[in-house]
């Protein structure tokens, strides 16, 4: 096995990272994302959010919408470029047929984790997920800060 040179930069272009507290993930799915030219060289430098984005299934597809790539000047000079526009998401039917079952029955929600490159290709990381109370939440954070406590506690020992 090849290790990473120290150099190299990781492969993720976008984290969502409201999604861990404002939801229990329950599964993952990873699926691919059909991109124009332009949005290509934007992911490349880094330029997308995924804040607001969500999943919509419709007509047995799924789409990506409310993500957000910002158009590069230099690259997107002779197209309209719509940096919210709605992006196909390339998922095996049957991975599509679970996703909008759980969906429409056990209150699932299907939401957009990250955005990372997979080879030479752009892949989307989904997730079926639940929305947390405020209780859970606040348990959540709580768990967090007494995990960095004992972390703390066990270097001062050791050191």
């Amino acid at each position: 096995m090849s290790k990473k040179k120290p150099g190299t930069p990781s492969n993720t272009i976008a984290l969502n990272k409201k999604a861990k507290h404002e939801y229990h993930i329950e599964e993952r799915f990873e699926a691919g994302l059909s991109l124009l030219g332009w949005e290509v060289k934007s992911l490349r430098a880094g330029k997308a959010q995924l804040v607001d984005a969500y999943v919509l299934l419709k007509d047995g597809e799924a789409w990506l919408l409310g993500s957000h790539i910002t158009p590069l000047i230099a690259a997107s000079t002779h197209v309209i470029a719509d940096p919210t526009r709605t992006r196909k998401l390339l998922l095996h039917a049957k991975e599509i047929a679970k996703i909008v079952g759980k969906v429409n029955q056990a209150g699932y929600t299907c939401i957009p984790l990250a955005l990372y490159w997979k080879n030479n290709k752009v892949k989307c990381e989904i997730a079926l997920v639940k929305g947390k109370k405020l209780f859970d939440k606040r348990a959540t954070e709580k768990e967090r800060d007494w995990n960095r406590q004992k972390q703390r506690i066990l270097r001062e020992t050791n050191a």
